[in-house]
C-alpha cells in the first residue's frame, strides 16, 4: 500500500495532464434499452457512482473495511480504495488516473473506472464507444464471425476502441496457409509513461508515446490493406501494462507481435545528440551492454505500473524462465532480420543491425515478437525524421514489408515449399 501510495505521488504532476475533460453524461445501453447517467464533477474530473450503470449493467458495491470498496460486476469483485488510483481483481491491477473518493457516504469513481477499468475485467460483453460516450453491453461476444462478414466501417486503423486497449478485428486462430493472418501491433510506452522525450540541443519536443502511436496507426492501416487482421494493443494515449500487450496478443490468436518503440541516447555518451539509427530486437539473452542499455530503458516502463504488476526479482532470470514456453525464438529471430532489411532501404539512419535482449513486452507473446527501435529521438534530424507523416509513413511501410516478407517465407515452409524465393 505504501509502494503504491508513492508511486501515485510520483505520477502527479504527470496524471494531471492527462486528465479528462467535463463531460455532463454518458450513455449506458443493451439491444433493448438505455439510460442516461449524469456525471457529478469530483476534484479531478467526472466521476459516477457504479450503481448509477444498472440495471443494464449489473453492479453491486460493498464497503469494505477501513477505506476498502468492493464494486461487483459482470461476474467479478473489482476491489477500490479511497484516495488510491488502483483497482484490483485477485493479483491483476489497472492504474486509474484519478482516485476513488466517497461524498454523502456514497463511492464515486472516475469515469475511466467505465471506459476502461469494467471493459477490462468484467468480461461480460461491454464496450466503450468514445465517440457516443457509450458504454454497451453484449449479452453475447460473436467472435465467430467470418472476417469478410464483418462491417468495413468497424475496422479503420484510428477507430476507438474501449479504453484504447485491444481493437480485435479477426474472428479467430488460423491455420498454415488460411487466408487471413493476424499482426499485433504494440505502439510502445502511452498514459503517464511518455517514452523518451528529445531531441537533445533542439528547439522543439517529440515524446516516445505520440510517435509509436502514429507510426503503429499507420503500420496497421498497410497490413489491412494486404488483408491482413490487425490488433492493437492501445489506439488512445492511455497506459497498458507490459504483460497486459502479451495477454492481449494471445487472446487475439496473434501470428505475429511487433511493438514499435523510439530509441533514446545514453547521456554518458561522447557525443549523444550524435546518436541514430534503426534497430530491431528479439527476445534473448542481452549480449552487448548497448543492447542491456536499451533493454534497461525499455523495460523501466514498468515504474508506472502497480507493485503487484512488477514481478520482484531479477528481470533476466524471469525472462528465462518463461523462455522455456516459448517456442519462437528462431522465427523471431528471422523476422527480426527481414524488418531491418526493409527499414535499411529507407531510412536515412545507421542500420545498427538486429540485436537481442529481454524486453519484458515481449516475454508473454508466444509467437513470433519483436521490438522495433525506428530511430533515436535524442537526435534533432532524427526527430524531424520520425515526428515527419510522410517519413511515418515510410517506415510504416517497410515494416509492413517485413512482416508480410516473413509470413510468406513461414507458409512455404509449413506447406512444403522452398524457403525461398522473392526478393529480399
Amino acid at each position: 500500500m505504501i509502494g503504491a501510495l508513492a508511486l501515485w505521488l510520483g505520477l502527479g504532476l504527470q496524471v494531471a495532464s492527462a486528465r479528462p475533460a467535463a463531460i455532463e453524461s454518458i450513455v449506458v445501453k443493451d439491444a433493448q434499452r438505455q439510460a442516461t447517467v449524469r456525471l457529478t464533477q469530483g476534484p479531478n474530473g467526472p466521476a459516477l457512482r457504479p450503481e448509477q450503470l444498472a440495471p443494464i449493467v449489473d453492479v453491486k458495491v460493498a464497503k469494505g473495511r477501513d477505506d476498502r470498496w468492493v464494486v461487483r460486476a459482470g461476474g467479478v469483485e473489482i476491489q477500490l480504495a479511497v484516495g488510491l488510483p488502483f483497482a484490483w481483481v485477485g493479483e491483476e491491477s489497472r492504474q486509474l488516473l484519478s482516485p476513488p473518493f466517497v461524498r454523502d457516504g456514497a463511492l464515486l469513481v472516475p469515469l475511466q473506472f467505465v471506459t476502461e477499468v469494467l471493459p477490462h475485467f468484467a468480461r461480460s460483453g461491454l464496450l466503450w464507444d468514445a465517440q457516443r460516450r457509450e458504454l454497451r453491453r453484449f449479452s453475447a461476444v460473436a467472435r465467430s464471425t467470418p472476417p469478410a462478414e464483418r462491417p468495413a466501417a468497424a475496422t479503420p486503423a484510428d477507430a476507438p476502441s474501449a479504453a484504447g486497449a485491444v481493437a480485435v478485428t479477426h474472428s479467430g486462430p488460423r491455420r498454415p496457409g488460411s487466408a487471413r493472418r493476424t499482426v499485433v501491433i504494440d505502439p510502445g510506452h502511452g498514459g503517464p509513461d511518455r517514452g523518451m522525450h528529445g531531441p537533445i540541443g533542439g528547439n522543439f519536443v517529440i515524446h516516445e508515446s505520440d510517435i509509436t502511436l502514429e507510426v503503429s496507426r499507420r503500420l496497421g492501416a498497410r497490413l489491412r490493406a494486404l488483408g491482413v487482421n490487425v490488433v492493437f494493443t492501445r489506439t488512445t494515449d492511455t497506459l497498458i501494462a507490459l504483460s497486459d500487450r502479451g495477454r492481449i496478443a494471445n487472446e487475439a490468436d496473434g501470428d505475429l507481435f511487433i511493438s514499435v518503440h523510439v530509441n533514446a541516447a545514453n547521456p554518458t555518451w561522447k557525443n549523444p545528440g550524435g546518436a541514430r539509427g534503426f534497430e530491431t530486437y528479439f527476445l534473448a539473452e542481452a549480449r552487448t551492454e548497448d543492447a542491456r542499455r536499451v533493454e534497461r530503458m525499455e523495460n523501466e516502463a514498468i515504474r508506472f505500473e502497480t507493485e503487484t504488476q512488477a514481478k520482484k526479482g531479477d528481470p533476466l532470470s524471469f525472462i528465462l524462465t518463461d523462455m522455456a514456453q516459448n517456442e519462437h525464438l528462431r522465427e523471431s529471430s528471422e523476422l527480426a532480420e527481414l524488418i531491418q532489411r526493409r527499414l535499411a532501404r529507407s531510412h536515412p539512419g545507421t542500420n545498427r543491425g538486429v540485436k537481442q535482449a529481454g524486453f519484458r513486452v515481449l516475454v508473454t507473446a508466444f509467437m513470433p515478437a519483436v521490438l522495433v527501435e525506428i530511430g533515436f529521438g535524442t537526435n534533432p534530424a532524427e526527430a524531424r525524421y520520425l515526428s515527419n507523416p510522410a517519413r511515418q509513413g515510410e517506415l510504416a511501410q517497410a515494416i509492413a514489408d517485413g512482416a508480410m516478407a516473413y509470413l510468406e517465407r513461414y507458409e512455404r515452409r509449413v506447406t512444403g515449399g522452398t524457403r525461398g524465393g522473392g526478393q529480399e
